[in-house]
């Protein structure tokens, strides 16, 4: 840097300083200047000069000049790892929309895709999965954004046309017959649904869509053959002879899950694949539960459990019945359940369960995850993996089996679990259905619908009684309790309820007043304990960002994490497991593996940690290491944006 330039900027005059600098060649210099002058445009200008193609892009996408982006867009796809690392670090400052364009010049469809989302283009982003073979990501894009902007018609006929080009003529013309006669995208609209209702046979509504056609000037192209089920792809991997493997819906530490089709039937298939695992000999338990679930389901035959095909020893692996109709926790995610239809839910898993109970089976992992739909809508229940064949007093650990949320208090406390236990799973999930709250067992379902009263109250708390002895003696009398109330098929509305509370509700305030008094406050730097399950607990304050934080904790279910024991709307607080101690040692290779496999599963649960830091890590009671909740580290600028490639580099650098 020469004498005047550097004279320039002890002056404070930055941008004289910058534009002698442009005006000598130094583009360096000068961009950097220019940067500092907050002269975006000046600044991306001078750093084209330069052979830094990424800071180049980043300075021209602060300076919103499309024209200058295009360029430095043009320079930086010859490097596509420079040009990678910038799209992550657009993405993680909100520029969605131009990752997205320097993903897909890269060829990371997925990751465009991804962007291109979160940027509000969900047709572009289901146009790169669909082209990636994801149909089904593609379709749950569209889906998720036709909900979001209900009136955006574009996605409801990107929907439509996804649909019809797989064969599912139904949903499409569901879906299309909703766009209405004054939006732009009727008429395209229109050609797809004539083949949507030619394809389901219905000719009448055909010729209508036709007729309407013919208003708008246009005749209708002759019936296209529906794509097959599947795209056409390379070679699939078959797998045990006959299936072929489409994608895998799921993994966890444990287990895989597949789709696949059966080439000798024809029909699609679940296949759950035995995936080991190895840290502190926990394969062994794994495999037992495995291969428990195969046995369990060979002895129950029933229309809501899903049936088992085939078992495979060598993998070991089971072979299922294709579940269309996605989990119970899909749909407690997209929104409200007609009590009515929670009930039809609640009352199959009670008849699951009254077959399982009769031939000695207890399932003692109730959740909505566990709970999956056919085609035609009926709820099944699966994953047996927990269950207990031949002895009905087995005794299931908090934190080994079933999920905290959902587990009866005896089962939390490490007493044996009983057909009683199963009930309180059921109910657990009927008033998380009922009410929209996990964990709340206090909430009055009436509150939540003005059409509920105390009698709709009393039997739905039966089935989560603290005491077992007061829940129905089995799943038949908790399905006839059920089934003897009327429950409204409609939405209904919070409806402000009488001054002198119900004798459920009177119940309920005593079975809570005694359980209030359960927390004994930690002293002298120790933790806070829950009296009743006799565990340390730490409770950090609730609000939405930590909530929902924690839910993803909750949903990824791998022992690499901090476990959410509960989640107390009244008191305002989560209580998180704190049974661990510091980290005193150096990490180990098999500690990196599951921390790893740890932040995988917490991003496959849809967030990221953003604070892998060594006052995170814990070592658990048996010495293996666990990551704790945390919210995440603010960045240099302030900002508490993360990314999952941020906690990869971050647990690479702890020692």
């Amino acid at each position: 840097m020469d004498d005047d330039i550097a004279r320039l900027i002890r002056e404070q005059r930055i941008a004289d300083a910058a534009a002698l600098a442009s005006a000598r060649g130094d583009a360096t210099t000068a961009s950097a200047l220019f940067e500092r002058a907050c002269e975006w445009h000046l600044a991306a200008t001078e750093a084209l000069r330069t052979s830094d193609a990424g800071r180049a892009m980043r300075l021209s996408v602060l300076s919103r000049d499309d024209a200058l982006i295009e360029r430095a867009l043009a320079n930086l796809v010859a490097s596509p790892q420079i040009a990678e690392h910038v799209a992550v670090s657009l993405e993680a400052h909100g520029d969605h929309a131009w990752a997205a364009r320097i993903f897909e010049s890269v060829g990371r469809s997925a990751e465009a895709a991804r962007a291109w989302d979160r940027a509000g283009n969900a047709v572009r982003a289901a146009e790169l999965l669909e082209a990636a073979h994801d149909v089904v990501g593609a379709a749950r894009v569209l889906e998720t954004a036709a909900r979001r902007a209900p009136l955006h018609w574009p996605n409801h006929l990107a929907l439509g046309g996804l649909l019809v080009r797989y064969g599912k003529a139904q949903a499409a013309a569901r879906t299309l017959q909703g766009i209405p006669p004054d939006a732009a995208e009727r008429l395209p609209a229109l050609r797809l649904l004539v083949r949507a209702l030619e394809q389901l046979g219905l000719e009448q509504a055909a010729a209508e869509a036709r007729r309407e056609l013919a208003a708008m000037g246009e005749v209708p192209a002759p019936e296209e053959p529906a794509a097959p089920l599947r795209p056409s792809r390379p070679p699939a991997t078959r797998i045990y002879g006959r299936y072929e493997v489409v994608r895998e819906i799921a993994s966890t530490p444990s287990s895989r899950v597949l789709e696949c089709i059966d080439t000798v039937r024809g029909e699609r298939v679940a296949i759950k694949i035995y995936a080991g695992y190895s840290a502190r000999g926990a394969g062994r338990d794994v495999l037992a539960r495995f291969e428990r679930e195969q046995r369990v389901l060979a002895s129950i035959d029933h229309p809501n459990v899903v049936p088992l095909r085939d078992y495979f020893p060598d993998g070991p692996a089971l072979v299922l019945d294709w579940m269309p109709g996605g989990t119970l926790e899909e749909m407690l995610a997209r929104g409200p359940i007609a009590p009515a239809r929670a009930v039809e839910i609640a009352c199959a898993l009670l008849g699951a369960l009254e077959e399982a109970h009769r031939v000695g089976v207890l399932h003692r992992d109730i959740k909505p995850s566990n709970v999956l739909f056919d085609g035609a809508g009926t709820a099944r229940l699966a994953d047996f993996g927990a269950a207990h064949l031949g002895d009905l007093s087995a005794t299931a650990t908090a934190g080994v089996i079933g999920t905290l949320s959902y587990m009866s208090p005896e089962q939390r406390a490490g007493e044996p679990a009983s057909l009683a236990s199963d009930l309180y799973g059921v109910g657990a999930v009927l008033l998380e259905m009922l009410t929209g709250e996990l964990g709340d067992i206090a909430r009055l379902p009436s509150a939540n619908h003005r059409d509920l009263d105390a009698r709709h109250d009393t039997v739905v708390h039966a089935l989560v009684a603290l005491d077992p002895a007061r829940r129905p003696s089995d799943a038949r009398s908790a399905r006839r309790a059920l089934t003897a109330l009327p429950w409204p098929s409609w939405f209904g509305a919070p409806a402000p309820r009488p001054s002198a509370p119900s004798e459920a509700s009177r119940r309920r305030s005593n079975e809570m007043a005694e359980e209030s008094a359960r927390v004994r406050v930690g002293v002298a730097g120790q933790p806070d304990v829950d009296a009743w399950l006799e565990r340390p607990i730490l409770r950090v304050p609730l609000d939405p960002p930590t909530l929902a934080r924690a839910s993803a904790f909750a949903r990824a279910e791998h022992p690499g994490l901090q476990i959410v024991y509960r989640v107390d709307r009244r008191a305002g607080e989560i209580w998180l497991d704190a049974n661990d101690r510091p980290l005193d040692r150096w990490l180990t290779d098999e500690d990196r593996t599951r921390l790893a496999s740890a932040l995988d599963a917490l991003h496959r649960a849809g967030i990221v940690h953003g604070n892998v830091h060594r006052s995170h890590v814990r070592l658990d009671p048996s010495g293996a290491v666990l990551l704790r909740f945390a919210p995440p580290a603010p960045d240099a600028r302030g900002s508490h944006v993360a990314t999952a490639d941020h906690d990869r580099e971050a647990l690479l650098r702890l020692v």
